[in-house]
């Protein structure tokens, strides 16, 4: 797909981190990008700063996703591109122990649903409400009409010791990226996703320098953390190549993460 004005793209996430730079490397090719967050006030800083469009969003909610769209729609067009950036960690093991009493403890399932709502359900609210409006676009010269890029983690192939409801809806989103492929390739509509590894972003901004340090010296090469930009690179690329369908790749300076 060729970026330019004549494109309109959907963000989710798109407040910080690898959504902001995404949506920033989008805009800087002309593209009407809407981001879609909770964070209002970064949100429309950000929109304003790049001439986009900022949706209050919470993509765990159905009915936010269709208003977000709506308004997005409204002002843009109907996207050609949707980037799935939103989502949440937090963790806790499967079972443990208290280590005074010895008591047996349980995984809080209400953490384990919140994670897989907006991670995994999220996404594919995303995906389904978007798809569905690309339907009606004219196709291109090669025949596509969108394209969809995913956002999962190495999580997703290593999950670490309490890792468990972040790995699962990391995984859950590898597993269907070829299957909506296939269901959407006789629409010309492409996906794939990203597999980022560590990564500097604000979530990881709030751990101590020296957790920071450590954490880049286990990165093969190159020895530091994941730049934003690198991420939104790689999602042009998923975008601009035609070629480049059903596929997630990983970004992660070649580390393999161990059990912690």
């Amino acid at each position: 797909m060729e970026l330019g004005p004549h494109v309109s793209a959907v963000v989710t996430g798109g407040a910080s981190g690898l959504g902001e730079a995404t949506a920033r490397r989008l805009a800087s090719h002309g593209v009407r990008v809407a981001l879609f967050d909770i964070d209002r006030d970064r949100g429309e800083r950000i929109a304003a700063d790049i001439g986009g469009l900022f949706c209050p969003v919470d993509v765990s909610d159905m009915g936010s996703v269709a208003a977000g769209l709506a308004q997005a729609r409204a002002a843009h067009g109907q996207e050609r591109i949707l980037v799935n950036c939103a989502g949440v960690g937090g963790g806790a093991r499967t079972a443990s122990r208290d280590r005074e009493t010895g008591e047996a403890r349980l995984y809080p399932m209400a953490n384990f649903e919140r994670i897989i709502d907006i991670n995994l359900l999220g996404t594919f609210r995303c995906i389904t409400s978007s798809a569905a409006g690309m339907l009606a676009l004219e196709p291109d010269a090669e025949g596509e009409r969108g394209v969809i890029v995913n956002t999962a983690s190495i999580a997703a192939k290593e999950g670490q010791i309490g890792q468990v409801a972040y790995a699962a809806s990391k995984a859950g989103i590898v597993g269907l990226t070829l299957n909506v492929a296939r269901d959407l390739a006789s629409e010309g509509i492409r996906v794939n996703t990203i597999l980022p590894g560590l990564f500097d972003t604000p979530l990881l901004g709030r751990t101590p320098e020296a957790v920071r340090q450590s954490l880049a010296s286990q990165v093969p090469f190159p020895k530091r953390l994941g730049r934003v930009d690198e991420f939104a690179q790689l999602a042009e690329t998923m975008i601009t190549c035609g070629y480049f369908n059903g596929e997630h790749v990983r970004l992660d300076g070649a580390i393999r993460m161990q059990p912690r």
